[in-house]
């Protein structure tokens, strides 16, 4: 087999993050007893988050900013008056809990471990993910858990893979594969470093960057077929 080091990303990947986000965002709301509607209070959220995330990944945003921000420009689009550091520190607690993980993925990783070298990186906030992470039943299963806030870089940023190569005592570049499903951080990241990269892409959603994968799937068992039977 070609690969030795498989590299997945959390969210979206092997955790459903969109539910855990919603599952937190309408406990916090409900916490401080505002109104809450999820097509407009929640998806203004997302929007917000999502964007803040994406500056986040381009170095223009600090961990530690983005967690109050985020809140910020939310509060001052629906015209809310609370505490930003007080909703930022409920909505973490809740987020905490928010493991669910996505149909196939311990099953994925039961088969692969043992046999390949398995290291997750995600671009999260440390608290949030190693509660989510290494606490959870889909911890155990990696050789170690790399959290962008704990490296001090993100991805696509090189250096929280080559972090990750040395944490991991693997050298060979053309034996990893990274899996996610962020193009612009998953992908780019893994090709940015010169390694293979797998887009996991359940949506089958049309890729209109210029960012190319090495694989595509749509299904995360369809990755074993790139593993053991394609190299």
């Amino acid at each position: 087999m070609k690969y030795k080091l498989i590299i997945f990303d959390a969210d979206e990947t092997l955790l459903d993050f969109s539910k855990a986000e919603e599952y937190a965002f309408k406990n916090t709301m409900e916490y401080f007893n505002k109104e809450y509607e999820t097509e407009y209070h929640f998806n203004t959220y997302k929007e917000i988050n999502k964007n803040i995330w994406g500056e986040f990944e381009k170095e223009l945003i600090t961990a530690e900013e983005l967690k109050e921000e985020r809140f910020r420009r939310l509060f001052n689009k629906l015209n809310m008056n609370l505490d930003t550091k007080e909703v930022n520190g409920k909505y973490i607690d809740n987020l905490c809990q928010g493991c669910f993980i996505l149909d196939g993925a311990l099953e994925l990783l039961n088969d692969l471990k043992g046999k390949f070298k398995l290291v997750l990186i995600t671009n999260g906030l440390t608290t949030v993910q190693d509660a989510r992470i290494r606490r959870s039943q889909i911890g155990e299963f990696f050789d170690s858990v790399v959290i962008s806030e704990e490296v001090g870089v993100a991805k696509p940023n090189p250096g929280i893979f080559e972090f990750a190569f040395k944490k991991a005592g693997h050298n060979n570049k053309e034996t990893a594969l990274i899996v996610g499903d962020s193009l612009t951080s998953d992908i780019k990241g893994g090709a940015n470093f010169g390694i293979d990269t797998c887009w996991f892409n359940p949506k089958h959603l049309e890729n209109t960057t210029e960012i190319k994968p090495v694989y595509e799937i749509h299904s995360l068992n369809q990755l074993k077929d790139i593993l053991f039977y394609e190299n």
